[in-house]
């Protein structure tokens, strides 16, 4: 796995009116501090990446659907440096994935339902001063093929 990547296993709490999920807590290890929290949204088979961020780190979950999260490593002094990392999550597989400044990341709803992901990030967005950096999803450096893998 990428050096800084962090993997919080979430715990799913369901009683007869439903289900509870904490995503993150200012008590967890891995929490870093508060930005802010959006959702965003992936169709089925649709790449959307390769993005990354000086600064910030992003904490992604899947509220519906599943999602193949990749990562890139692009930090020259890292110890991965190169390295590709993926994880499928969502309902079947609920995870937080914690993704570091300067590692690239991209994902595809995987499956036939629109994937819903909620970010937490450690800085809110500056509007005039983003902090998000985009890489075209194909046509770049990236040694990584978005393509079903078979068999």
């Amino acid at each position: 796995m990428i050096k800084d990547v962090k993997v919080k296993r979430l715990k799913v709490i369901p009683d007869e009116r439903g289900r509870l999920m904490e995503m993150l807590r200012c008590d967890d290890d891995i929490f870093i501090k508060f930005g802010q929290v959006y959702m965003t949204m992936g169709f089925p088979g649709i790449v959307k990446g390769w993005h990354y961020h000086k600064q910030q780190f992003d904490h992604f979950v899947v509220v519906r659907g599943m999602i193949k999260l990749v990562l890139y490593d692009s930090r020259e002094d890292s110890l991965t440096y190169k390295e590709i990392s993926e994880f499928f999550i969502g309902e079947h597989n609920p995870l937080l994935v914690q993704i570091p400044p300067l590692v690239l990341h991209g994902f595809k709803a995987i499956g036939i339902e629109e994937a819903i992901i909620i970010n937490v990030s450690s800085e809110p967005f500056n509007y005039q001063e983003p902090d998000e950096f985009r890489v075209h999803p194909f046509e770049n450096d990236i040694p990584y093929d978005w393509e079903i893998k078979q068999g």
